[in-house]
């Protein structure tokens, strides 16, 4: 999943997109409002962690602008505004949430889960598919009730893959929710993390669709265990 941080504090923007790598997303930082309204227009991104008082636009008026053109993404905001007033303002303009600093990181990773679960549909904090089931807020996978263990990126692909089981997702889909702008990435990045999920767990479960890219196998998952290879 791909999150868009707009906030011009260091300290406090390297926390955060710390904190977001931690929990398997991939993170690009942006410190003004005016380039993070190019972004959000610009699209490929499932959230936005938007501070206000941004230099070059505040980020109220990023909002406004934002939904005006169309944009649906969801945006939480972090915000130092803490008056009723401000937090219905930034609500009734387009935000999707809203949380005060200072704040715990754990309650953002957890107001970031519910934004992405909402916005993909998804009502349960834990996605499964048949016999696999993967917790994002325990950063824990399992098949058939054995845990697997899985790095970052691992973990990522997967939960692309079993948000839309079934469905085919796209190379370049895929490339994009897991690499930030700022990231060194191999082109053969995406297919050696899909080699290392087949080892891990039965390599049918995850279909190339040739020329287009990758799919979480519904009926593998759902066989019984006798009959999955």
């Amino acid at each position: 999943m791909r999150v868009l941080l707009v906030e011009d504090d260091e300290s406090l923007g390297e926390g955060i997109r710390t904190a977001l790598r931690r929990a398997a997303y991939a993170v690009d930082w942006l410190r003004d409002g005016a380039s993070a309204l190019a972004a959000i227009r610009d699209g490929g991104i499932d959230l936005v962690v938007l501070d206000l008082g941004l230099p070059r636009m505040d980020g109220i008026e990023v909002i406004r602008a934002a939904r005006r053109a169309g944009a649906t993404v969801p945006i939480l905001v972090l915000s130092a505004r803490e008056r009723p007033a401000d937090r219905t303002l930034g609500l009734d303009v387009g935000a999707d949430d809203y949380l005060g600093k200072p704040f715990d990181l754990h309650e953002l990773l957890a107001r970031v889960r519910a934004l992405l679960r909402r916005s993909a549909g998804n009502a349960a904090p834990v996605l499964s598919c048949g016999a696999l089931e993967l917790d994002p807020a325990a950063l824990s996978v399992s098949w058939q009730g054995r845990n697997i263990d899985l790095p970052r990126r691992e973990f990522a692909l997967l939960r692309v893959l079993m948000e839309s089981p079934g469905r085919t997702i796209s190379r370049e889909s895929a490339q994009q929710r897991l690499f930030g702008w700022d990231e060194d990435v191999a082109s053969n990045a995406l297919d050696v993390h899909v080699h290392h999920l087949r080892r891990k767990l039965p390599a049918a479960l995850i279909r190339t669709v040739r020329g287009v890219g990758y799919a979480l196998d519904e009926t593998v998952a759902q066989a019984p265990p006798e009959a999955v290879p």
